[in-house]
């Protein structure tokens, strides 16, 4: 796909910009705003970083805003010479950082940027806020899907999250009941950004790539990995073994196989059925819609996420979560290819236009302007 060497061409460009140091370097001080991204330099969390690059130009143009990033972990142990003085700070920490850790982190961001907005910047799995009472003092908490029903926050869970609490009860599985507070005015500070779209291998291939057509002589595609938390892998194991009990079709099953052949084999798939994982939103699923194959999942209608793909029967089809209706709605979808190009088609049309608009920009503009 053309739209694969292009999204190469501009990691490779923005590699070497950060071999050169280019956006840690100090503000140059010629734009009113000053946004400083403190991350962690791994592939889930830098799926939220790629996209205030890839926009920069939108950045610097409709808000006057210039961008520098610094690993979290550098900034905290003192980088000399580094950018500071920013109007906001946006950060991520990792999953279980603890709390002297998280003091010392906000400690150094205020001493070094002491006029600044704090943003957070949650990139956990979970569709939980358990952070929320943790960070007092920031102005925004970013989060790529929220509960639809905000009100379900302020209740127990059977476990952490809404995925454990309904596998642990469904499995009768020893689970502790959690319930991570919300501080009040909380609800305020809640920004609502992109999940897996923003990465930086589809980001640029939705901007400027065209559905892939061709034959598609898989008709289900389900490499579901099983091994995990006793929840997660009952979970997986029920989803797989639905998978697997599929009469008459060509199915690929199976782990342990490269991303490239990963992507290669989504081309050549009707459908993608994407399980939940440790949290609602996979990867999968935007792999999916990239790859022209119809998103087969468990119902998302609890969940928010924006650019929201999980329309039913529209951008992709939903399961019921005890997958008692997976062959028939797996069925339908083999059997009817003229359903099949709509809803992949809308699903494709839904993240190439979010991606060509550059819409990034204006949904991150509170946090900067």
């Amino acid at each position: 796909m053309i739209a694969w060497r292009i999204s190469r061409k501009i990691n490779a460009a923005l590699h070497q910009r950060r071999r050169r140091g280019a956006f840690r370097k100090p503000f140059s001080g010629k734009s009113a705003r000053r946004l400083l991204l403190l991350t962690i330099g791994e592939r889930i969390p830098q799926s939220q970083i790629f996209p205030f690059h890839y926009y920069a130009r939108d950045f610097r143009d409709a808000l006057d805003t210039e961008i520098r990033e610094v690993e979290i972990t550098d900034y905290v142990a003192g980088l000399p010479d580094g950018p500071r003085d920013a109007t906001t700070v946006c950060f991520q920490t990792p999953f279980d950082i603890p709390d002297d850790e998280l003091a010392r982190t906000l400690a150094a961001i205020r001493e070094k940027n002491p006029q600044a907005r704090l943003a957070y910047l949650d990139w956990f799995a979970p569709t939980d806020l358990r952070m929320a009472h943790r960070l007092p003092g920031i102005d925004y908490y970013v989060t790529k899907h929220v509960l639809r029903d905000r009100d379900r926050y302020a209740r127990p869970v059977y476990g952490d999250t809404t995925l454990m609490d309904y596998y642990g009860r469904k499995y009768d599985l020893p689970h502790d009941e959690t319930r991570f507070p919300i501080p009040p005015g909380f609800r305020s500070k809640l920004h609502l950004g992109p999940s897996f779209v923003t990465a930086d291998f589809m980001l640029p291939a939705f901007a400027a790539g065209q559905r892939p057509d061709g034959p598609r002589p898989i008709d289900l595609h389900a490499r579901i990995a099983v091994g995990g938390s006793p929840w997660y892998e009952a979970m997986r194991a029920e989803s797989l073994a639905a998978a697997e009990s599929l009469p008459d079709t060509e199915t690929v099953t199976g782990t342990g196989i490269g991303h490239h052949r990963f992507i290669s084999e989504l081309q050549q798939s009707k459908i993608c059925f994407s399980p939940f994982g440790y949290g609602e939103v996979c990867w999968r699923d935007f792999e999916a819609v990239l790859t022209g194959a119809v998103l087969l999942k468990q119902d998302m209608s609890h969940v928010e996420t924006q650019p929201n793909i999980f329309v039913p029967d529209e951008t992709y089809v939903p399961l019921r979560w005890d997958l008692s209706d997976f062959e028939e709605k797996a069925r339908w979808l083999i059997e009817d290819p003229a359903a099949r190009d709509r809803i992949a088609r809308q699903a494709f049309e839904r993240l190439h236009d979010y991606a060509r608009s550059g819409r990034f920009a204006a949904q991150m503009a509170p946090l900067v302007a």
